[in-house]
């Protein structure tokens, strides 16, 4: 038996995979990744590798085992059938006969484009007749920390969300309550909105990004239409442009701010406040 984590090298799995090994042999974990240069460093520590792509459906015959945990990590490839490419790692995880597979979905709250392929993945899974979990994430700190170069470039943070607020959490925060379902007992069949424990709006994060820089930095809220145009003009492919926009309608709407406090319980510790990411952030 083994717990298997799908792309392992990405941003998400590798918090995972480091939560994991603090937690079960490293013997015990399994990396899913397409390029196995990109995990020589976890393999030097024992973990075992799985060379596997979403688009290449017989790379997962025969991966997963009988009473294997697996976490499907949704992929982040918009333009080709994310539906499909959770598919087949669903349909592998059956075949195998897998004792769990916990999918990293979207709150069931959000109504944007982008919760479209995570609804039809959890009708996928859910119709497999495999013990589940939905690991329903919300937005995460780093969607914003991690791109902080053109906000303060110009002194201005720029969405199109209105006076709308986000219960985000850190990307270490979701994987601590994924480590917790796959290493604990009784979360088959369940089904987790994680969210951070307090939301805010942008007016208050541009707030923040004053007091710890020193700078006067502001909140600029346009329209959807604008911010698609920003977004491309900065080099994003307009189907991606899009879609953060339409999730941006969504925050306006109430949609990301809810507190659930799933996350929390699930981890057994308060989530990451927004003021903690963004002091990491400009430490760099």
């Amino acid at each position: 038996m083994s717990i298997v984590v799908t792309g392992a090298t990405g941003h998400l799995g590798r918090h995972v995979i480091e939560q994991l090994l603090e937690k079960v042999p490293a013997g015990e974990v399994t990396a899913v990744v397409r390029d196995e240069s990109k995990a020589a460093d976890l393999a030097a520590r024992g973990v075992r590798l799985a060379v596997a792509d979403y688009n290449t459906p017989g790379t997962f015959d025969g991966l997963f085992k009988a009473g294997d945990k697996v976490l499907l990590i949704s992929g982040n490839e918009f333009d080709k059938g994310r539906v499909q490419q959770h598919r087949v790692v669903i349909e592998a995880a059956k075949a195998a006969g897998v004792s769990l597979l916990a999918y990293t979905s979207a709150p069931g709250s959000l109504t944007a484009a982008l919760a479209d392929d995570h609804r039809a993945t959890e009708e996928v899974l859910l119709s497999s007749g495999l013990p589940y979990s939905l690991l329903r994430n919300g937005w995460y700190h780093e969607n914003y920390t991690e791109n902080l170069a053109p906000v303060l470039a110009h002194d201005a943070v720029v969405q199109a969300a209105g006076a709308g607020r986000i219960a985000s959490a850190s990307r270490a925060d979701y994987a601590a309550a994924a480590v917790a379902v796959l290493t604990g007992e009784g979360h088959e069949n369940t089904t987790y909105e994680l969210s951070g424990d307090e939301a805010w709006g942008f007016a208050e994060y541009a707030a923040e990004l004053s007091r710890q820089t020193g700078k006067e930095i502001v909140y600029n809220s346009v329209s959807p239409e604008t911010f698609t145009s920003i977004l491309t003009g900065a080099g994003l492919p307009e189907v991606f442009a899009g879609i953060l926009a339409g999730v941006d309608v969504s925050i306006e709407k109430g949609e990301l701010a809810g507190t659930p406090g799933d996350l929390s319980r699930l981890t057994g510790r308060p989530t990451t406040p927004v003021a903690e990411a963004v002091a990491a952030a400009l430490k760099g």
